[in-house]
């Protein structure tokens, strides 16, 4: 758990553009500037990696899949709607998009890789990138071997509204694989100033993931970054006050800079707080209040997604996918409604055309070891990845025996 930074922010809330943000904000006020005022109990703080919590969130049915540190297993039901009113507009949830409006992914097909388009897709859940492998870090060498080793088998990145939006037109014989990012360390996205030129430190995950696509052009520039805005040990929009270099007006910079260049934004809470503990009040604070930071960094923007720290749920449930604050002092209200709820562990989630897909309860693939081959592994042998058939038109399902598939029209 992070401890409360205490800081202090004047959230704006303005008028933007159409794409991934919304039409219309309002104007809310918190503070002063740059961070955010917060108070609370938790006060333990990390910068190694290692926070304490479940190591699994299991689902009771579906198929298991084998990783580094057992099985898990997915089930899901229906999930929600996205719109958010009241203090910060981030939009309504569009649905799924049309063939013709589909985004047409860059790359070559892969023919010996049989379609199947209700296969499960790896959501994977990584946290610092650093200089050593732990279970809440990953060797930054090791990093780049995780995107070689999935750009090799196949899979592609793509965003969680990609999912959402049924916007998986991939070329035929190729896989989706959603990145997420928790926390927002300096270890994910850190600038060095070279005299007087912020660059991003090709050390740092971002500068890893650019390097990477130099070489990889299919590789695009999309992954989920799950945003603490008050923590304190840098977690704070990727670092602040010095730590490692930050300094504290790059933090919205940084975050700008990820929703500018195609990468989505999160809500990860506050500070980290394990909302299990806490009354629902407090629970719709911590999600709302970095909401607003998020929305000051990126005015307007559209989260369509909060990830459970430590993978623990409020006592009401509903409120991690919908709920409201309002500010004591301005007297404004912010109401925050999404789709996605990331879980902390679980396995591959199920296909968006598959019927029991649920992103209120989207599982992840904690990325410690061996996990991602041995998930790869795990679904090709039972052939149950999700393979493009290259077509927006129709959903790709195996035939007996896995040599053809058969097609349904995509809606």
């Amino acid at each position: 758990m992070y401890r409360p930074l205490a800081v202090s922010v004047i959230f704006l809330g303005l008028a933007c553009n159409s794409g991934t943000k919304s039409a219309s904000t309002s104007t809310t006020s918190s503070s002063t500037s740059n961070g955010t005022a917060v108070t609370g109990s938790d006060q333990q703080s990390n910068t190694t990696g290692a926070l304490s919590g479940p190591n699994s969130t299991t689902e009771p049915s579906g198929t298991s899949y084998a990783t580094n540190s057992g099985s898990a297993t997915n089930q899901s039901a229906s999930g929600t709607a996205a719109t958010l009113a009241g203090g910060v507009g981030n939009g309504s949830a569009s649905g799924s998009a049309s063939a013709s409006s589909r985004t047409a992914w860059p790359g070559k097909p892969n023919p010996s890789r049989v379609p199947n388009e209700m296969g499960r897709i790896m959501v994977l859940e990584y946290h610092l990138i650093t200089d050593h492998n732990g279970d809440y870090a990953r060797e930054r060498g090791q990093f780049r071997k995780d995107l070689e080793l999935l750009y090799d088998r196949g899979y592609r990145p793509v965003n969680m509204s990609d999912v959402l939006d049924k916007n998986l037109n991939l070329p035929k014989g190729l896989s989706p694989v959603v990145f997420t990012f928790d926390d927002a360390s300096p270890e994910q996205f850190r600038y060095i100033n070279n005299n007087g030129k912020l660059e991003i430190d090709p050390t740092s995950g971002i500068g890893i993931w650019l390097d990477f696509r130099k070489t990889h052009p299919e590789w695009n520039n999309k992954a989920v970054f799950c945003l603490l805005s008050g923590a304190q040990a840098g977690h704070n929009f990727f670092g602040d006050r010095g730590i490692q270099g930050q300094l504290s007006n790059w933090r919205f910079q940084k975050v700008k800079w990820l929703a500018d260049n195609g990468f989505e934004l999160c809500d990860h809470t506050l500070w980290h707080a394990q909302l299990s503990k806490y009354p629902d009040a407090f629970v719709q604070e911590q999600i709302a209040r970095n909401l607003l930071a998020i929305d000051s960094a990126v005015p307007g923007y559209r989260v369509r997604s909060m990830a459970l720290p430590q993978g623990l749920w409020p006592k009401n449930r509903a409120l991690a996918s919908h709920g409201s604050w309002t500010d004591p002092k301005t007297g404004k209200t912010v109401t925050y409604n999404w789709p996605v709820v990331f879980e902390v562990a679980g396995g591959p989630m199920r296909s968006p055309y598959d019927p029991a897909f649920n992103p209120g309860m989207t599982p992840r693939i904690q990325v410690i070891g061996n996990a991602i081959e041995n998930t790869i592994n795990s679904l090709e042998r039972t052939g149950n990845a999700y393979i493009s058939d290259g077509n927006p038109a129709v959903v790709a399902r195996p035939a007996a025996g896995s040599v053809s598939t058969s097609v349904a029209v995509k809606k």
